[in-house]
Formats: C-alpha cells, sequence, structure tokens
C-alpha cells in the first residue's frame, strides 16, 4: 500500500495516514497515483475535470483494470452509496452492482430540504417542492380533491409514468437525453441526504464548444457541480469531508470551453499522463511472465525495460509483451524489443539496400554532388555503418542513424547531397523532408514542429516533423539554415539527437532511430569573399574548414547552445568552395540539362561550342565576388545563355530534326547559330 488507505466509511480508519500528512507517495498496487490526487482533490471540496490517457488500461487492488473500474472503485471506496456513469453512447449507467436500484429510489423519493436546485428540475411536473409535498398538500384539502378528482388522477399516473420510464436504471443505451440527466443528477447531488458521484465522460463529444445549444448544456452540468452537496452521514472525524462528486473526464481538456472551468475556482483539471516509471515497474512486475526470455531476466533486465518503455501507455507494454514473442525479441534486449515494437516491420529498409550500391555509395554520390569529396566520404561511411548494423550499443532509445552539420560557402551543393542521399537509400526523392528553418526565427515557431499543446489553435493537426516521422519513419530529414532558428526550436534537436525521439502537443512519440538528420549552414559565408581578397588565389581547403569550424563554434557558444555543438561536433562537415576544375564540370552538367530541355520540346539537338563557354565560364567565376556565391552563380552566369536559345527560336524557329550551336564571343555576348546535319 501507499501512504494513503482509500477505505468505504465505517470499515476502517484507512483515512488515518493521509490525515497525518505522511511522506510522499509512490506507486502501489493499489492504485495509480492520478487516483491518489482525485481522492485529494475530492476532499479539498473541490469538482474535477479529468483529461488526458482516459482509455488507458490502469489497475485497480492488484489487478489491472481500466478506467471506468478505477474511478468507480475510487468513489465507492470514498463513500458514495451511488456511483453514476454518462457517455454518449450508453447512456446513464451504473458500473458497481445494487447502485441502479439506489439511484432508482433517490430519484423517485424527492428529498424536500436541503436540494439547491430542486426548482430547476428539467423533467418538473409543477411540484416546486417535490413530489411527496405535493400529496401533503392534497390530504389536507378534501373538498379540492372532491372537485378535481379526475384531474389529480391524471397527474398521478403521469408522476407514476414519469418515475417509472424517466427514473428508472435502464441497460447499456442512451437511458435518456442529456438534459434530463442532468437535471436528476443535479438533485439527487444537491441533497446531503446520500453520498453519491456521477462521472459525465467525453461530453466534449456530446456538446462541441461554439454551439448556442452546448453552452446550455455546459452551463447546467456547471450548475450541478457547482451545487453538490456535502453528505451528512460524513464522520465527523475524518475531515475534510467530500462534497457529492460530479466529474467529467475527456481525452483534452482543450476541448472544453475555457469558461466552463476556468471560471470556476471550485472546478480543478487533472491530467493524466502516461505511468511514470514507478508505475511501470509495477506493470512489468504484472506482465514480466509474458515476456519472451522471462525465465533468465534478471532485476537488471527489468529495470532496464522501465527505462526504456518511458513514454509508453498501459495498453502499450502489454502489446509489447505480446511483441516479445512475435518478433523473437527478449526481455534482456530492450534496445532491439523497443525498436521491432515501434516501427511495427519485419524487415530492416536498411539492410534491404543493394550491397554493392552501399559499397560505392561514395561515387554514386559524388557523381552528382561535384567537388565535394570529404562531404560525400562522411556520408557515405555513415550509410555503410547503418548498413551493416554496427554500433556502441543502445540504452532502448536510439539515437538517429546519422546526424550531419553541413557548413560552407553558399551554393555548393548542401542541399542537393541530402536529396541524392534519400534517392540512393530509398530511390525516391520523396524520402528526402526539407524544413526551412527561416521560417522558425519566432519563439512560439517551435510548436509547429512538435505541435501546439492542448488548448491552442492547430493542436488536433500535431507538429509538422512529428507527423512526418511518424508516417515515414525511414527518412532524411533536412533542416536548411539551421543558424535562422530560435533558440528554443534548437532545444528541440537536442531532445531528437540525444534521445532520438519527440512527444508532440497531443502525446504521441516520434521516433528517429531509423533516420538520418542534416543540418546546413551558411555562418562564416558572409566572410569567404574577404578570404578569397586577402588570401591566395586559390584559398586552401584547410584554411576555408578551419574558418568555417570556428565561425560554426562561435556561434552556438553566441546564441547560448554550445551543447547542441558539442553533440553536432562529430558530425560537421566543412563544404569546400568550387575549384576552377569544378567550375566547368558544373556548367557541363547545366548544359546538358538545357540540350535536354531543347530536344524534348522542339526536336532540335542544341551542341555547346566548350572552346568559348569553357574560357568563359571559368574567367567569369575567377571573380571573388562571383566565386563566393558557388553553383548559384554559374547557374545566373549561364541565365544569358538561355536568353539567347529563346531569342533563337522566337526569331529563326528552327525546324524539328536540325542543329543548332551555342557559344559566346570576345565580349561575352551569346551568339546561337544553325548548323547543317552531316550526312
Amino acid at each position: 500500500m501507499s501512504t494513503v488507505d482509500f477505505t468505504k466509511r465505517g470499515e476502517g480508519d484507512g483515512d488515518a495516514a493521509e490525515d497525518a500528512g505522511a511522506g510522499p507517495v509512490t506507486a502501489d498496487g493499489m492504485m495509480p497515483l492520478w487516483a491518489v490526487s482525485l481522492g485529494w482533490e475530492l476532499r479539498r471540496g473541490r469538482q474535477v475535470i479529468l483529461s488526458g490517457q482516459i482509455r488507458d488500461r490502469w489497475w485497480f487492488d492488484d489487478e489491472p483494470a481500466d478506467f471506468r473500474t478505477v474511478v468507480a472503485g475510487l468513489l465507492e471506496a470514498r463513500g458514495a452509496d451511488v456511483v453514476g456513469w454518462w457517455d454518449p453512447v450508453a447512456g446513464l449507467t451504473f458500473p458497481l452492482p445494487g447502485h441502479a436500484e439506489r439511484f432508482a429510489a433517490l430519484a423517485a423519493n424527492r428529498p424536500r430540504t436541503g436540494a439547491r436546485g430542486t426548482d430547476r428540475d428539467a423533467e418538473g411536473d409543477g411540484d416546486a417542492g417535490g413530489g411527496d409535498g405535493r400529496r401533503d398538500g392534497d390530504r389536507e384539502a378534501p373538498r379540492d380533491e372532491r372537485r378535481n378528482g379526475d384531474a389529480r388522477g391524471r397527474r398521478g399516473a403521469d408522476r407514476e409514468r414519469d418515475r417509472a420510464g424517466l427514473l428508472s436504471p435502464r441497460r447499456a443505451g442512451p437511458a435518456r437525453t442529456f438534459d434530463d440527466v442532468v437535471a436528476a443528477v443535479h438533485r439527487v447531488a444537491a441533497s446531503p441526504d446520500t453520498s453519491t458521484a456521477f462521472v459525465f465522460q467525453d461530453v466534449d463529444h456530446h456538446l462541441p464548444p461554439g454551439r448556442p445549444e452546448s453552452n446550455a448544456g455546459y452551463l447546467r452540468l456547471r450548475a450541478a457541480m457547482a451545487d453538490a452537496a456535502t453528505p451528512h452521514g460524513a464522520p465527523p472525524d475524518r475531515r475534510p469531508h467530500a462534497r457529492n462528486a460530479v466529474l467529467c473526464a475527456v481525452g483534452d481538456v482543450g476541448r472544453l470551453p475555457g469558461w466552463f472551468h476556468l471560471e470556476d475556482p471550485r472546478i480543478a483539471t487533472l491530467h493524466i499522463g502516461p505511468p511514470d516509471p514507478g508505475e511501470r515497474r509495477l506493470w512489468l512486475s504484472w506482465l514480466r511472465d509474458h515476456f519472451n526470455g522471462a525465465a533468465d531476466a534478471t532485476r537488471h533486465d527489468v529495470e532496464a525495460l522501465v527505462g526504456a518503455t518511458d513514454g509508453m501507455a498501459g495498453w502499450d507494454i502489454d502489446a509489447l509483451a505480446r511483441t516479445s514473442w512475435l518478433r523473437n525479441a527478449p526481455l534482456q534486449k530492450p534496445d532491439k524489443l523497443l525498436e521491432v515494437h515501434r516501427l511495427n516491420v519485419s524487415v530492416d529498409p536498411w539492410t534491404q539496400l543493394d550491397r554493392d550500391t552501399v559499397a560505392r555509395a561514395a561515387g554514386v554520390l559524388g557523381a552528382r554532388v561535384v567537388g565535394q569529396a570529404k562531404a560525400v566520404d562522411a556520408v557515405a561511411a555513415a550509410l555503410q555503418a547503418a548498413f551493416v548494423g554496427i554500433d556502441f550499443g543502445g540504452s532502448g532509445t536510439a539515437r538517429p542513424r546519422g546526424a550531419f552539420f553541413f557548413v560552407g560557402p553558399t551554393g555548393v551543393g548542401k542541399t542537393e547531397l541530402a536529396k541524392a542521399v534519400a534517392e540512393l537509400m530509398f530511390g525516391d526523392q520523396s524520402a528526402y523532408a526539407r524544413f526551412d528553418m527561416s521560417e522558425y526565427q519566432q519563439e512560439h515557431a517551435a510548436e509547429r514542429l512538435a505541435g501546439a499543446p492542448p488548448g491552442f489553435i492547430g493542436h488536433e493537426q500535431g507538429g509538422e516533423l512529428t507527423r512526418r516521422v511518424q508516417e515515414r519513419p525511414f527518412s532524411v530529414l533536412l533542416f536548411d539554415e539551421i543558424e535562422k532558428a530560435h533558440p528554443r526550436v534548437l532545444d528541440k534537436f537536442l531532445q531528437i539527437l540525444e534521445d532520438g525521439r519527440l512527444t508532440d502537443g497531443r502525446g504521441q512519440t516520434a521516433y528517429f532511430s531509423q533516420c538520418l538528420i542534416i543540418f546546413t549552414s551558411n555562418t562564416g559565408a558572409e566572410a569567404v569573399q574577404e578570404l578569397l581578397y586577402d588570401g591566395e588565389e586559390d584559398l586552401p581547403y584547410a584554411a576555408l574548414e578551419a574558418h568555417f569550424t570556428r565561425a560554426v563554434e562561435e556561434k552556438f557558444r553566441e546564441i547560448g547552445r554550445p551543447e547542441i555543438y558539442g553533440r553536432l561536433k562529430p558530425g560537421v562537415v566543412v563544404f569546400d568552395m568550387l575549384r576552377r576544375e569544378h567550375v566547368v564540370k558544373i556548367a557541363d552538367r547545366l548544359l546538358g540539362q538545357l540540350a535536354e530541355s531543347v530536344r524534348e520540346r522542339h526536336q532540335v539537338d542544341l551542341v555547346p561550342d566548350t572552346d568559348t563557354l569553357h574560357p568563359w565560364i571559368t574567367e567569369r567565376m575567377s571573380d571573388p565576388e562571383h566565386q563566393a556565391y558557388g553553383g548559384r552563380q554559374i547557374r545566373n552566369e549561364m541565365e544569358r545563355l538561355r536568353a539567347a536559345v529563346v531569342a533563337h527560336f522566337l526569331a529563326r524557329r528552327p525546324a524539328a530534326g536540325g542543329r543548332i550551336r551555342l557559344g559566346v564571343d570576345a565580349a561575352g555576348t551569346a551568339w546561337v547559330r544553325t548548323e547543317e546535319r552531316e550526312h
């Protein structure tokens, strides 16, 4: 037992420990900690709105139990003689034996005193003082009885039908309208003659916020919560005494109108989160024998699984035990067990990559990203390590398969390399997701990645990043220009890099253990032009690497996040500037794309005059001002060539099957000439 013992009134002194102010409460088999908190709130005289994991599996009295059983058991242990439960599907039902009959008796015999709000009875038959009071009045006026006997008889028959129909217990199914249920609960809870408790579950689905009829329903329900009385039968030696309970249970308190609970200090909200470590330890002690390898498991193995299941619900832990048999993942290997459970795939896509393709990854990537041998080699090595599957072990919360920080001059292939990796790994560039960090410069932008908290607009949609990873756990994630993001956004990345997971505003966790994460940055790029002017004609790569490495470290220190740089430091890759030999290769690739476009659209062959184009583009890119902008500047320079081809087609309209040649003259002016085909 915990330091708090909940027992029914008159059956012992179980509240003594609580009244004595015992030490901190820890998880035990009696009930979850949130149920202990609920008991305390009730004794403080408050009504409670329970939100969160109301559909999870919990326990009560050392046995697994659902949410309804736990709450009903607690309320009965607190002394409730009647526990009722309403939901939009079943209507008003009674989870404990004998309570339906007690409620029917209470509802049929309306109290005459102490019941505030009986005049607001939605089922009212005109008896302001209750059914019994009217009958007493009738007996004191015999003349009226003789004069209006027929009318009274009809009214009496109507009352009997009301009692038999509206107030009698029903089987599962909508017993009566919501307003009728609230009116009956209001009347019964406001009476101090009997200890009662009622729970309204999923009321937010029955009364969608914003509708006038919904507001009226919430007002009636709040009146029932506020007018609940303290039962007379509470023992004087057990103070403080709880009022009759009228509770709400919803999945998300943000779906309730704020005024419903924020305007009344007698209504408290209690969030029910996933089991904490102590509660998970209890679950695993009950389910231990259901796991594969339980016979040989040590206490250390169980404790490792307690840590690995952080954030998992009770039903998840039960499903985890089943997964251990389905996937032959024993309890002693929590990292493997959690991975196969979360991904729910029988084949690891990383192991399905072609061995030869992985072995020559550097060559494949290098052919697409020109002049970045070091960056290509680093990424290829990460892909090969992920394919082989060798690492330093895991703690059950696996980190991403690779994390890189690409930094260097602008326009040198950082984004292109990320696309190339996605296509190499999955054969599909859609497996690559780009997040432009210039859109995350505000503090509140962190909510876009992981989702808005409950009660805020967009909460139901979750986060852009978490939703993407939940839908496609095998992805290449590119966070472009990371230096522009707000420091609070960077804190999210620290959690991803350290723990390999991120929980969104809805409480759903995205796992990044199968992702390749790439950050890009232009930090320090603004000084490249100055380095080129001050240094030698060809700036050595070592000097460029030292410059960018220093600039990145200073940037993270400047924003107060050196720990993020410490985590990323092994993956920092400095991209080289475009050298002369690389300029010609990139120019030839762009010219090839232009020629392919002309051939596809007009069935005309475009032949680049390399004798004039190569010297021209090399000279143009030797200017430090142009060189600082990398491949983007090469494309900008070649725009004049494309414009010349467009002008030629408008003026000459070459016939299909013809051939044209493209070049530049000594002044750098582009020309296009029609050529005869050789036969």
